[in-house]
């Protein structure tokens, strides 16, 4: 059942109280990568501390969508962690999918244990991020940029550009999924 903790920050989330939707992230992080955890080693998949991160803000962002369409749709028929257990397992599942049936830049460049890029690496895969950026809005293409031709980290590009930082995977994630799908196109 609905604890009376859970429904009161709920109830708030839904109200737009300042705070909110930070003390829900805080309350429920921990078990969103509990979930992003077990369902990658379910299925055998190694991620990093950046794919950790891309699929968690996947799952907060899939929450807020539509004015909180995900939290307006829960009944209360079972505990909010539950809930959001299942809710957070669909998505992951979802982008683990979409991930492994598409190439991304991570295949295209080698990168090194830090998450950085080999330098060699660098100067072959120009052509092919250069076109991605023709296709992206300033701030995007910069993330890019940062990421994928200076070998940038998460945190740098974030205090680089003053974008938080747990925007800047899906920011890469969007840019990802243009360069599929213009690549498709072509």
């Amino acid at each position: 059942m609905l604890a009376e903790i859970d429904r009161n920050l709920l109830q708030r989330c839904l109200d737009r109280q300042p705070r909110s939707w930070e003390d829900f992230v805080d309350r429920f992080l921990g078990l969103v990568l509990h979930v992003i955890n077990h369902t990658a080693q379910s299925r055998s998949i190694q991620l990093s501390a950046e794919d950790r991160e891309d699929l968690a803000a996947e799952v907060f962002l899939n929450i807020v969508l539509d004015d909180f369409a995900v939290l307006r749709r829960f009944q209360g028929k079972s505990s909010l962690a539950t809930y959001l257990t299942v809710v957070s397992r669909r998505v992951v599942v979802h982008e683990l999918l979409k991930r492994r049936t598409a190439p991304t830049l991570g295949e295209m460049a080698s990168e090194s244990d830090d998450g950085s890029l080999n330098p060699e690496d660098r100067v072959d895969d120009r052509e092919q991020v250069e076109r991605m950026l023709a296709g992206l809005g300033e701030k995007e293409a910069s993330v890019v940029r940062m990421y994928h031709l200076e070998g940038k980290s998460y945190q740098e590009i974030s205090q680089h550009i003053g974008m938080a930082e747990n925007s800047i995977g899906p920011t890469l994630s969007r840019a990802r999924a243009k360069l599929r799908t213009d690549s498709a196109a072509t």
